[in-house]
């Protein structure tokens, strides 16, 4: 008589890709919140120290310039020395610069801190480290992913203005530069921990794709380029391409459009409108909200609708809705200003999927690296509206011309994105150049 024997129940594991994206998240919500954080200390820092709108937004230049051009070394050195290593030294560089900056007492210390070391350090998890990510770990579902891993900027800033807000108005901008400086230290052993470099390390295969498609760890042979060469190298042949410098354009304008002028001077314009600073902290945290939902959804139809197409409405209507802007302020919340606040947010960080997607159709395999150098370009203008638009203040009294000058930008920036080509004469010309590299 044969015996049966109890068979047990097939349980589903959780596919590997996801808990690295989780990590990921968690790493990004931490980056975006760090580095939102100067937003918030404009006039607090002037009221203390009587530092000029201009001279504290110096600092703050150099943070979004350094996030940008960090970002394609970055992207290498994560191929080189591994995603683990690279996010927990940066999260220490973060802690580090936030933390010393409650002993300054100049500005270039202020530059020195919050310009150089976080913005060093919250380049190095920047939007070059999601498409790293997603490239190796995800074939199915990558445009989903890309837009919520993007979206973990939003949540940063969500977390992160309302609470630094209430923290500077109760116990001062120093108690707020410490309690990020916690957040960094809190959030590294976490990525670090649940962080894993590419699918054959965990033993499987990218989520939807095949055991073929698992991206092995690179092997280094005699000779060949480091990080910082081969980023370069990759910079080289990009720039060959039209489609390279159409996207530059267009994502400098949407750096200049959000980060730097939006995310840097939305709450001191709302201040000299007599709107109270924690409420406007609040509103651009609404931004988040609505952000993280614009961003997923974006990625979805980034799976589905020519990107090009995408990001021609996106630029389109984010230019219009910057247009009206200076005239929604008023001492408090009005609903045409909650309007704005609901639109912009579902447009923010919507143009980083397409954007990502595009540099993958042209340029293959190098599309991390790629993206990283179009990601400088977005910090760049970042940078130069946040400078820019706060010696206009100084200059004229109010932030009027650097709102309608965005918004002619981003009209700008649609006609760039419809004028890069579709991506199959430009992937194989990239493949050769790729081959003859190579050779």
């Amino acid at each position: 008589m044969t015996s049966l024997m109890p068979v047990a129940p097939r349980t589903r594991k959780i596919h590997r890709a996801w808990i690295v994206a989780a990590a990921t998240l968690i790493a990004t919500v931490g980056a975006a919140g760090f580095r939102a954080t100067p937003g918030v200390m404009i006039d607090p820092l002037q009221a203390a120290f009587g530092w000029s709108k201009g001279t504290i937004s110096a600092a703050i230049s150099v943070n979004l310039i350094l996030y940008g051009l960090t970002a394609p070394f970055a992207a290498a050195l994560m191929e080189r020395f591994g995603l683990r290593r690279v996010v927990g030294t940066a999260l220490i560089l973060v802690a580090l610069g936030s933390g010393l900056t409650v002993f300054m007492t100049a500005p270039w210390q202020l530059i020195a801190c919050w310009g150089v070391l976080v913005g060093l350090g919250t380049g190095s998890m920047a939007l070059a480290f999601v498409a790293t990510v997603t490239s190796r770990w995800f074939v199915a579902r990558r445009g989903l992913v890309t837009g919520i891993l993007t979206a973990g900027g939003a949540t940063g800033q969500l977390i992160f203005l309302p609470l630094l807000a209430n923290i500077i108005a109760g116990h001062g901008w120093k108690a707020a530069s410490l309690t990020v400086a916690g957040g960094a230290l809190i959030v590294a052993p976490l990525a670090v921990w649940m962080l894993r470099d590419y699918p054959s390390d965990a033993g499987v295969s990218p989520y939807g794709g095949t055991v073929e498609e698992a991206a092995g760890r690179p092997i280094r042979t005699p000779g060949e380029p480091g990080p910082a060469r081969r980023t370069l190298q990759a910079l080289r042949m990009a720039s060959r391409t039209g489609a390279f410098w159409f996207l530059v354009g267009s994502f400098a304008i949407c750096g200049a459009t959000t980060n730097g002028l939006v995310g840097t001077q939305f709450i001191p314009a709302a201040h000299d409108h007599g709107l109270p600073e924690t409420t406007a902290a609040s509103l651009l945290a609404l931004v988040g909200v609505f952000d993280v939902v614009g961003t997923i959804f974006s990625g979805w139809l980034t799976d589905r609708i020519d990107s090009r197409v995408l990001l021609g409405c996106y630029y389109l209507l984010r230019g219009l809705s910057l247009m009206i802007l200076p005239d929604l302020f008023a001492s408090s919340a009005q609903p045409k200003m909650l309007m704005f606040i609901i639109f912009y947010g579902l447009d923010w960080v919507a143009t980083v999927p397409p954007t990502i997607a595009l540099c993958r159709q042209h340029f293959g395999a190098n599309a991390s690296v790629v993206f990283g150098w179009v990601f400088a370009a977005h910090q760049v203008g970042a940078s130069i509206a946040a400078s820019a638009s706060a010696v206009l203040r100084d200059q004229l009294g109010s932030y009027n011309a650097a709102w309608y000058g965005a918004g002619c930008l981003c009209l700008i920036a649609t006609v760039l994105v419809l004028l890069v080509r579709a991506p199959g004469e430009n992937a194989r010309r990239w493949r050769l150049q790729e081959a003859a590299t190579a050779a």
